[in-house]
């Protein structure tokens, strides 16, 4: 079984199988997810210093966040799964 990986922005992957959920950082409940995960150490920062776009909650309970658009992301999912 191979695992397939996901770009996430700046060469950054994602296990596919991993991933519970790809969201907006604008709520508020989000973003005190962020910052629990931030303080318990399970925030993964993969937006180079950019401006946060989207958020990847992981089974693992890891959060992390990228600089690309969650719907950019989904389609990356979806064109996956077409090759």
């Amino acid at each position: 079984m191979t695992t397939r990986l996901i770009n996430i922005g700046f060469g950054n992957m994602v296990a596919e199988s991993r991933v519970i959920a790809i969201v907006s950082p604008e709520s508020a409940p989000i973003k005190r997810l962020i910052q629990e995960n931030r303080d318990k150490g399970n925030l993964i920062d993969a937006t180079y210093g950019r401006r946060t776009r989207a958020v990847i909650v992981l089974d693992s309970h890891h959060v992390i966040l990228a600089a690309i658009l969650p719907e950019t992301i989904s389609n990356r999912l979806n064109n996956k799964d077409k090759s």
